[in-house]
């Protein structure tokens, strides 16, 4: 019997139309006109027709009078300020006090210029400080409030990626299938390691173990001549024992893939059990479990049955979940051997 192994937009409330505007139009004067607002243009009324505007200014009914004149050819006293005794303003007076108060005028708006060039001089110089501060700062390794500023170099270059694709990783299964490259050491000590296994929970006693070249001397039935035939170099064998079953698991070992993938087809017979270290003989005379499968340049193999010598039979679950265990733990085992070997190509691709 052979057994296998472990082998993914809503359009917004209608805008009303514009209505008829009215508006008042104030014109200057003493008429007030009405205008009809522009269809669309709500309350801007264009103005009704204006009152005649009365003139601002208007020229004196009279002529401004005129200063007697002074008999003979020298003039007189000089007229003192203010009206004259006939009542006609003193106009030499009132062009003396308008210059006056232009003068003044003018002096206090030079003063106010000065003292606003004075206040944007202040504010440009408390600038230039701030600004010179702020260098004096950056000179010295100074950091802003958010950290140091980030460096001004534009010249560093970016990274570059290759256009070539890398290589992929090796395969694991490239190194259990072939001699040349699986030069890891061998042993059943190495493959079956410490004193017990556990599997799901499941614990399983380990016995004696074994390894031999002589691969035919190992074997049940026609199994012996298969291997031997397929050019096998090496049987290595472990037993384990749990709840009064016992299973012996082998593990035979060829040149290439293709002689292990012949030797399964052609396997008959079983793997012979191995007791000792504490595991009396089994499976003699009797009816037991033999189970065959293979990976890479590896036929793995178990015989499982009742230390008691009783006959397997199909309902004997605990029997087929032993034998079950121990297949699975030899296919891990070959694996993990080729990841292993398939790892260490790859951290040293030169070698």
């Amino acid at each position: 019997m052979s057994f296998g192994g472990p082998q993914w937009p809503q359009q917004g409330p209608g805008q009303q139309p514009y209505g008829q505007g009215n508006g008042q139009g104030q014109g200057n004067g003493q008429g007030q006109g009405n205008g009809q607002g522009q269809e669309g243009y709500p309350g801007q009324g264009y103005p009704g027709q204006q009152a005649p505007q009365q003139n601002q200014w208007q020229q004196p009914s009279q002529p401004y009078p005129q200063a007697p004149q002074q008999p003979g050819p020298f003039p007189g006293p000089p007229v003192p300020p203010g009206p004259q005794p006939d009542g006609t303003p003193d106009w030499g007076a009132l062009a003396d006090a308008s210059n006056a108060r232009t003068r003044r005028k003018r002096r206090l708006m030079i003063g106010g210029g000065a003292v606003a060039a004075l206040a944007v001089g202040a504010v440009v110089a408390t600038a230039i400080v701030a600004t010179n501060k702020s260098n004096d700062e950056a000179k010295n390794g100074g950091t802003s409030a958010t950290g140091p500023a980030a460096p001004s170099d534009t010249t560093t270059p970016s990274p570059t990626f290759s256009s070539v694709a890398p290589l992929p990783p090796p395969n694991p299964r490239d190194y259990i299938s072939d001699a040349k490259k699986d030069t890891a050491p061998l042993s059943a000590e190495g493959l079956f390691p410490g004193k017990k296994l556990t599997m799901s929970g499941r614990v399983y006693l380990k016995g004696a173990t074994a390894s031999t070249t002589n691969c035919a001397a190992v074997t049940v039935g026609g199994l012996g001549s298969a291997l031997a035939n397929n050019g096998c170099t090496r049987v290595l064998r472990a037993t384990y024992v749990k709840d009064g079953v016992a299973v012996t698991v082998g593990v035979a070992v060829f040149p290439t893939e293709k002689q292990a993938t012949q030797a399964k087809k052609q396997a008959t017979g079983g793997i012979a059990t191995l007791g000792g270290a504490g595991v009396a003989d089994f499976c003699h005379a009797t009816v037991c479990l033999r189970r065959t499968n293979a990976i890479g340049r590896y036929v793995y193999l178990t015989q499982a049955g009742f230390q008691n010598g009783r006959k397997v039979t199909s309902g004997d679950q605990a029997v087929f979940q032993t034998s079950g265990d121990l297949g699975t733990f030899a296919f891990n085992q070959i694996y993990a051997r080729g990841k292993s070997q398939a790892s260490a190509a790859a951290r040293a691709p030169g070698e």
